[in-house]
């Protein structure tokens, strides 16, 4: 598979940011706590620049927990300050609040020292599309603030949400990259449902996600699927999942296309377990 996708509205959306970021104190970026790495967007870092920064690593209630904790301690040691959210838990709010409010401190400080009154903070938030920006702001603010739909691309414009009491957070729209030139990372990126499935192959992303299953999870895999052994070849296993679930069409032929998107949904909803498709170990140099 050749995987790109850039809508216009993420060019723009990059333009934007570059230039809203001057009046920006804080920026929280949300990651993917199933692949942390392919998640990130590599053009953040540079357009942060000296920015404080907090790092969310979403979704983390459909990660491996073990596996939760290296990222969290990986990106700790680089400087970020790393929390684990899920997007669709109010939980969260009282620690990034809190993130919030010691990165602003600091600056406050700073500030402070040079005669400037402090104002209110302003936040901004990024991410990649459909990592959960917009549930996880509505959980922040403790209101519906900013449409959340399950499908990436929803958010196509910034809006200013006040977050608590001197706490200003700009909301953008997910960005990806110009070019995925790394297709290991889109092809991720794909799996967890960051681009649209309607531009997609689903049956060559669903051999992908059970290549890797079968590497790290192939317990739950079986116990998902009631399977005693994996058939070795992830096309093979594709079929045997297929015929388990009873996807079969007249003449004996395995329904792809709906074991596909049984596999794909069924990942995405953690009914096959708390799955991380990156490792410390193996994805970092």
């Amino acid at each position: 598979m050749d995987i790109n996708w850039y809508p216009g509205h993420m060019a723009r959306t990059r333009r934007v940011i570059l230039d809203t970021m001057k009046n920006v104190d804080i920026v929280i970026e949300l990651v993917d706590a199933r692949i942390p790495t392919a998640s990130k967007n590599p053009d953040i870092a540079q357009m942060i620049g000296n920015k404080a920064k907090i790092l969310i690593l979403n979704k983390s209630d459909l990660a491996d927990p073990e596996q939760n904790k290296k990222w969290a301690e990986y990106y700790r040691n680089l400087g970020y300050t790393v929390l684990l959210g899920n997007s669709r838990s109010r939980d969260d709010r009282k620690p990034v609040l809190n993130a919030i409010r010691e990165a602003y401190r600091e600056k406050a400080e700073r500030d402070a020292k040079r005669g400037i009154v402090a104002r209110t903070a302003r936040v901004m938030i990024l991410g990649i599309p459909n990592v959960g920006k917009s549930t996880f702001i509505n959980n922040l603010c403790g209101a519906r603030r900013a449409e959340a739909q399950d499908r990436p691309g929803v958010t196509q414009k910034k809006q200013w949400v006040p977050l608590a009491e001197g706490i200003d957070l700009l909301d953008t729209p997910g960005i990806l990259w110009p070019k995925l030139e790394n297709q290991s990372d889109a092809a991720l990126l794909a799996v967890t449902g960051a681009i649209k499935d309607t531009i997609l192959d689903l049956e060559g992303l669903s051999l992908v996600l059970l290549a890797m299953l079968s590497k790290y999870y192939p317990e739950q895999l079986k116990a998902r699927y009631k399977l005693t052994e994996l058939e070795p070849k992830a096309y093979d296993l594709f079929l045997q999942i297929g015929r388990k679930r009873g996807f079969v069409l007249p003449g004996g032929d395995v329904d792809e296309e709906r074991t596909a998107i049984t596999l794909l949904d069924e990942f995405r909803g953690a009914k096959i377990g708390r799955i991380s498709l990156e490792r410390v170990e193996n994805d970092v140099g």
